[in-house]
């Protein structure tokens, strides 16, 4: 039993990994997206595009890792979460069929390029805006009954998952406006530079609207947070937030590269850590934990013995395909 409860735990931390980098790589590839309609230059957006094509295909092997692993350890969880959250989930998944498409329509064609640009553009607000609805239903609980799912068909749909849905969407504007000021030169490095400053204070602003508001939304969150002694723990999240919030702008303000998106990706991850101290030990809040869901403890075993082998092959192919693209992208050179 003890060996179960901790390969069941194990494999939580897998999943929360595989979806935390999805959103990080992924949110910077959102951001870029998200930032074509603040610029009028056909050879701007070219060159903004270009520094995440090499890369954004792959971005989103994690997204299939973290679904495709839900369903494998925890089914249950996978049962009940698909059921609430079918609609954002669709237009999330429609809208990224649509990026993926026009990554390689908007170069084959000059007339219709106007349509592409759209549906890059659109299609990364929306899928940015789903995730974050998603996130909200998710964190504002999803009422179960007998092992299944017994909400109503638009309980995703609140006031709080319209806030963490906006929450997610800013922020990754500041991910691709901080992304596209370290891989950029020239006039367009400058503007995006400019774009990132208002992306990022609405990112402090609505980080902390969604904050304050979160451990209202259960007693357990508000005891996770406010009781002693895991206040001792939960109190280091604001104060290395607050530095990372402090190392940004200052990096901005120095017209710094690297800085400012390694600090705009530690924002997301204090966050997304903050999100797994009120979780925890639920996969499916209020009722469901970890250990609930899970599947058969043979099935946990012998689905870690493919993610062992899996992920560091996903990691090194990662890794060496930012190493390949890395540096500043060349206006002269295309990578279509």
């Amino acid at each position: 039993m003890i060996f179960g409860l901790e390969l069941s735990f194990i494999w939580a931390g897998i999943i929360a990994f595989a979806v935390l980098t999805y959103v990080i790589l992924d949110g910077f590839d959102l951001g870029v997206g998200m930032l074509f309609p603040f610029t009028k230059k056909e050879k701007e957006r070219d060159v903004m595009m270009n520094s995440v094509a090499p890369v954004w295909d792959g971005n989103e092997t994690w997204l299939v890792m973290g679904g495709g692993g839900l369903f494998a350890v925890f089914p249950l969880a996978y049962a009940v979460v698909l059921p609430a959250l079918y609609m954002p989930i669709t237009l999330m998944l429609l809208a990224l069929v649509f990026r993926g498409v026009a990554f390689e329509y908007r170069w084959r064609t000059e007339r219709w390029k106007w349509v592409w640009d759209m549906s890059f553009a659109g299609g990364s607000y929306m899928a940015g805006f789903m995730q974050g609805i998603a996130l909200g239903a998710l964190v504002q609980g999803i009422e179960v009954a007998d092992r299944a799912y017994s909400g109503g068909w638009w309980d995703w749909l609140t006031p709080f998952s319209i806030l963490t849905g906006v929450a997610v969407t800013v922020g990754y504007m500041m991910l691709g406006a901080t992304w596209l000021n370290m891989k950029l030169e020239g006039r367009i490095q400058s503007h995006m530079r400019d774009l990132a400053w208002p992306a990022a204070i609405a990112t402090v602003v609505f980080m902390g609207a969604v904050s304050f508001a979160t451990p209202f939304l259960d007693p357990v969150y508000f005891d996770r947070w406010f009781a002693w002694p895991s206040i001792a723990f939960a109190a280091l999240i604001p104060l290395l937030l607050a530095f990372c919030i402090w190392r940004l702008f200052f990096g901005l303000s120095r017209h710094h590269d690297t800085a400012p998106f390694l600090c705009a990706v530690g924002m997301f991850v204090l966050g997304f850590v903050g999100i797994g101290i009120s979780f925890y030990p639920h996969i499916v809040p209020p009722g469901m934990t970890i250990a609930e869901a899970a599947a058969p403890d043979s099935s946990l075993a012998f689905a870690l013995v493919g993610a062992v082998i899996l992920i560091p092959i996903i990691l090194a192919y990662t890794a060496y395909s930012y190493w390949v693209f890395r540096g500043k992208i060349d206006p002269n050179e295309g990578y279509h």
